[in-house]
């Protein structure tokens, strides 16, 4: 591509870079200074600078995108993303958190008006498995036919994508000013995950309260349509997006994953207080990698333990969901985009995870009863 092609090409992405207002302010991305160092390389790649605001919803970037990639010549579109500086003013939070002080809930049922059930999939340890639990029950529950989707909330390791094996951009429709992200479908699941919205590899580097506004927008600008269940995949710990969850929308209830070690259980129980504290239900307790089964000689070795999600269960007095074996093929899974309950649905660890799902499913059922009666 010539110079001056590369120069008219530059003035046609400015120009549609203008379209991209804020839903706040009104600015467009371009004159309030956000888009910067705007450049068009030799073979039609379109690169610059986005000023991330503290208080700008993560739409900004995705419709900055896809306005640039619309324009007549870019072939490629690249976004370098900068943050607030540090000591940068933030937000004033209407509720803030202090020790001993946590704010109760105030759910917003309108956020996704659709989903009949609300479930969050958590640990507060990485590493056990959360995400393979929670990706193995909601195809579970999408194979007895019900209407599942998926919000995988997990914005530093969004694992969903690779465990689906999707990596389509989500479509955006609506009318102007009305817009919303279609989720992508996968196994008979309804998907949504940050990891479709970045570049392979890409970092998502962002503070506590653009983490709380990308999942808000997961909730209310995804057109989820009707559910019988929506699953949350929350990142390990008890930080902001736990609380952002909880403090946004009214959950039917959180279902623990741990390892039977205790270092695990013990990381697991200060998550089960944080959901207790914030007046959250815990559903009860899986135990994943609660055994390995040598497929040469049949011996079972607890690798990491014997028993510690049950006694962890028992100690707190919430129900236990079940247990899940170390099997190479949920790993194998994983890796490949097929959850085990679909490729090899009668293994031991694809029967485990359809028991807990159906667990959790019945869990759910009971207390929704024992609230209307």
């Amino acid at each position: 591509m010539q110079p001056s092609e590369r120069d008219a090409v530059l003035r046609r992405v400015a120009a549609a870079l203008t379209s991209v207002l804020h839903p706040t302010t009104g600015e467009d991305v371009v004159s309030s200074g956000r888009v910067r160092e705007m450049e068009v390389l030799e073979d039609g790649t379109v690169r610059f600078k986005f000023a991330l605001q503290a208080d700008d919803p993560g739409t900004l970037v995705r419709q900055s995108r896809a306005a640039a990639e619309k324009v007549d010549g870019v072939q490629k579109v690249k976004i370098d993303i900068s943050l607030p500086a540090a000591g940068a003013p933030m937000p004033k939070s209407k509720s803030p958190l202090r020790a001993g002080n946590v704010p109760a809930p105030t759910p917003n049922a309108s956020l996704v008006p659709g989903a009949r059930h609300i479930i969050a999939v958590s640990s507060g340890k990485g590493g056990v498995g959360k995400s393979t639990v929670a990706v193995n029950v909601a195809a579970a529950l999408a194979q007895t036919g019900r209407r599942v989707g998926l919000l995988d909330a997990d914005i530093y390791g969004p694992n969903v994508p690779t465990m689906f094996g999707e990596r389509r951009k989500p479509r955006v429709i609506g009318a102007r000013g009305k817009e919303k992200m279609e989720p992508l479908e996968a196994h008979g699941v309804q998907l949504m995950s940050l990891g479709f919205l970045l570049d392979e590899g890409q970092a998502a580097i962002m503070r506590g309260p653009m983490i709380a506004g990308i999942l808000k927008q997961f909730l209310s600008e995804v057109e989820w349509g009707e559910l019988d269940v929506l699953i949350v995949d929350m990142p390990p710990g008890t930080g902001d997006a736990q609380l952002s969850l909880v403090q946004t929308i009214r959950l039917d209830g959180v279902v623990m994953v741990t390892t039977p070690q205790d270092v695990s259980t013990g990381d697991v129980l200060r998550g089960i207080k944080m959901f207790e504290r914030t007046n959250t239900r815990v559903l009860g307790v899986v135990e994943n990698m609660s055994g390995f089964i040598c497929p040469c000689c049949g011996q079972r070795y607890e690798i990491f333990g014997r028993a510690g999600g049950r006694r962890l269960a028992e100690q707190t007095g919430i129900d236990f969901l079940g247990e899940v074996p170390l099997e190479i093929p949920v790993r194998e899974g994983g890796d490949a985009g097929v959850p085990i309950v679909v490729s090899q649905p009668e293994s031991p660890a694809a029967l485990a995870l359809r028991e807990v799902a159906e667990a959790v499913i019945a869990r759910v059922g009971t207390l929704a009863a024992a609230a209307t009666a």
